[in-house]
């Protein structure tokens, strides 16, 4: 049986299933906070100790500002009312990515950062206002800024998942097949599922079905 440290997520289909079953792209993301909570639970049950969701992209921005704003709105009001349950839980929550956001939502992020930051359970790493591409590209800046040799193993202390192990299982929901300048370092050895229910669709036993077969591949890793 495979061992499973950290699983990857890429939570696609909210908007899609807002217009599909209450014609608002809205709708959708307020709908994914209930499978993201889920998830979380379950991750809890399983214990896995890292649990990282892929929730605004710095391509992102290209949408309209009332969707962005709610986006945000939905994640501030989140954090308000379930900051102190997830502290009980003993979760950890980290932020990838830049806090270039509103001086609430940051200052939100900070606190649930420094509040959660000594919990030994599940850590949480929301990707928000990430990119893979620049993570990877201010590390090598980082590099030659502080005058050391371009290697594997200095490359990964200046990326943003340096003290967490890479992830072995990557899920996309919402039945599209690309990564989307998700942790293309980091997934270059995971095991990739592509899940055609939207994000808000996707429940407890979708996940467990993904991890048990996750569980059963034989992962050579170069080898044979």
């Amino acid at each position: 049986m495979n061992p499973l440290n950290h699983v990857a997520i890429i939570m696609d289909g909210n908007g899609r299933w807002g217009l599909k079953y209450k014609k608002s792209r809205n709708a959708g993301h307020k709908a994914g906070l209930i499978s993201v909570e889920k998830i979380i639970k379950e991750s809890i049950k399983r214990n896995i100790k890292f649990l990282t969701l892929y929730a605004f992209s710095t391509e992102n921005w290209k949408r309209p500002k009332k969707e962005i704003n709610y986006l945000f709105n939905l994640l501030e009001n989140f954090l308000a009312k379930k900051l102190n349950k997830l502290n009980n839980q003993n979760i950890k929550l980290n932020i990838l990515g830049t806090k270039n956001f509103s001086k609430k939502l940051n200052f939100l992020l900070k606190t649930a950062e420094k509040k959660t930051l000594n919990n030994t359970g599940l850590q949480i790493n929301l990707a928000l206002n990430y990119g893979s591409k620049t993570e990877i590209i201010d590390a090598f800046k980082k590099i030659n800024k502080n005058k050391k040799k371009i290697t594997e193993k200095n490359l990964i202390t200046y990326l943003h998942t340096k003290d967490m192990p890479d992830p072995e299982l990557l899920i996309r929901t919402g039945n599209t097949k690309r990564l989307s300048n998700f942790l293309l370092w980091q997934l270059a050895y995971a095991e990739i599922f592509f899940v055609k229910k939207l994000w808000p669709d996707f429940n407890e036993a979708d996940y467990l079905k993904v991890i048990k077969e996750f569980q059963s591949i034989k992962r050579n890793f170069g080898n044979i």
